[in-house]
């Protein structure tokens, strides 16, 4: 009888896991929104569309320039993919599907942008899922080592100006910074010394890449990482310095990592605010982060949307055009 009710409660409890775990992040963006939607009521909007009509062509010329070389450093990520896989796609290829993957990657989410359209568009190329997957991870893994060494030089140096009474505190967070620096010298070492190149992970072959390929990892990452903070720093001047922009935003992305949101919305205007409301003034802040979003976020992804209809339709008319000549040749 009691291995019954065991058994019961067991499969109640197996078929619930799923749904609530399906639900769960469902409810967690709802609370989210909620919460961004009661804090944008309470700024002062005709102070921020006041602010973003006070921006001068140049200025917003400077950003979205800084914004393209952002792009075209991404993505060079994957010809550093390339290099690591050995794949034959051509450079301008592989470029251009990077650039596309970034652009709906920060817009929508990882499993959309970096892996869904990356998997999508090399398949197309005939790159096979195991390939695309080592494409894939030297992207992530170097992007992370960038901000690794741009937040972790912001933390170590003190450059995020933090609150009083916040649990961290400036001494905590430059032991964070140290231990993230470390961690990428770790990792370059690593990949010039070790003798074991290579390991077997949950049924995945993980090669370690040569310090060549780490260092172009890790620089084209910084390089990104900075080029981004000067976007920031472009549309806030001539209120706060750079330093503290870098700081600032290798904060939010990490949050925006923890709040999963799509394009982090809200969430990097919350730390903004949070770190530099006092200092810039809400609706000035406010103003700076939609232009931010607009040159790096909104109009790429208009490009992006643009260029993968062109991508799809030449696939779709080189299957055709195959179909019909092994039909013709029956």
């Amino acid at each position: 009888m009691v291995l019954r009710i065991m058994h019961a409660q067991k499969s109640r409890t197996t078929r619930w896991w799923p749904l609530a775990r399906r639900a769960l992040p469902v409810v967690f963006v709802a609370i989210v929104a909620a919460l961004v939607f009661w804090r944008a009521r309470a700024i002062d909007w005709p102070g921020v569309f006041e602010a973003l009509r006070e921006y001068r062509a140049p200025t917003l010329g400077a950003a979205a320039a800084a914004a393209l070389l952002s792009y075209l450093v991404y993505a060079c990520y994957d010809l550093v993919g390339r290099a690591y896989t050995r794949h034959r796609i051509p450079t301008w290829r592989a470029m251009t599907i990077a650039a596309i993957s970034y652009a709906f990657n920060l817009n929508f989410g990882t499993l959309v942008g970096g892996m869904g359209f990356r998997y999508r568009l090399y398949s197309h190329q005939g790159l096979r899922p195991s390939m695309i997957t080592r494409v894939l991870a030297v992207s992530v893994v170097g992007n992370w080592l960038g901000w690794f060494c741009v937040a972790g030089s912001a933390f170590a140096m003190r450059w995020v100006p933090l609150p009083a009474g916040w649990a961290v505190g400036q001494a905590g967070l430059q032991l964070v910074g140290i231990v993230l620096l470390l961690a990428v010298i770790g990792y370059l070492i690593t990949c010039a010394i070790s003798r074991r190149r290579a390991w077997t992970l949950r049924k995945h072959d993980v090669e370690l890449p040569t310090l060549r390929i780490a260092g172009a990892q890790v620089g084209l990452a910084i390089c990104n990482w900075l080029l981004m903070s000067t976007i920031v720093f472009v549309l806030l001047q001539p209120y706060v310095g750079f330093t503290t922009v870098q700081g600032v935003l290798m904060t939010s992305a990490v949050a925006s990592v923890i709040v999963r949101v799509p394009a982090g919305l809200g969430v990097i205007e919350a730390v903004f605010i949070a770190l530099l409301g006092d200092r810039v003034g809400e609706p000035r802040l406010v103003a700076a982060l939609l232009a931010y979003r607009a040159v790096y976020y909104f109009a790429p992804l208009l490009l992006a949307i643009v260029a993968y209809a062109v991508l799809e339709g030449r696939f779709r008319l080189r299957a055709r055009s195959h179909v019909t000549q092994h039909a013709g040749s029956r």
